[in-house]
């Protein structure tokens, strides 16, 4: 597989895609270690960038997986990524609404409910622990991080006030 960045690529992306409980943003952990650690396709900053041009671009945090792709094998990459982490959790889940909706309100049903509840918020939470482990700024970020979390809580501040506040903060800290 080392050989070929394709294979690779579909190797990576093909099993996070049926991982995927609680959506994309559940296995960004999973996704910067094979990117970043294991495969070193790209860098940790790079990774960074990546994730916020993701988050800033319409639709789901999984386009990252795009950037990585086209990063790691161009065009072909970029699509192959895109298609590996959409679509074999898209057939499943066209197969699992069949079922669901014929069996609706079974109690099988409430129980895989609430089980996966748990495990997609702890797959979400490993996902915020992994970007602010890779990101630059000391202990601010985790700083920020958990106040930029608490007025967001508070729903009484903006959260564009909070980033200009972010903002601000690092700069006269940081310098």
């Amino acid at each position: 597989m080392r050989d070929s960045p394709y294979l690779a690529i579909l190797a990576v992306f093909v099993p996070l895609s049926l991982l995927s409980v609680g959506g994309g943003q559940a296995v960004l952990p999973e996704i910067h270690r094979q990117a970043v650690l294991s495969h070193q396709w790209i860098s940790e900053a790079t990774f960074l960038a990546d994730y916020a041009i993701s988050r800033m671009s319409p639709g789901p945090s999984s386009l990252i997986v795009t950037l990585i792709g086209f990063q790691v094998g161009g065009a072909l990459g970029a699509l192959l990524a895109t298609f590996a982490i959409f679509l074999p959790s898209s057939l499943l889940m066209y197969a699992l609404v069949r079922v669901w909706s014929r069996t609706r309100g079974a109690r099988w049903q409430r129980a895989v409910e609430r089980g996966l509840a748990p495990v997609a918020a702890g797959l979400i939470l490993a996902s915020c622990v992994t970007l602010l482990a890779a990101a630059s700024g000391g202990w601010m970020v985790p700083v920020a991080a958990v106040a930029s979390a608490g007025l967001l809580m508070t729903d009484k501040v903006s959260s564009i006030l909070i980033v200009i506040g972010g903002a601000a903060v690092f700069l006269l800290v940081g310098n």
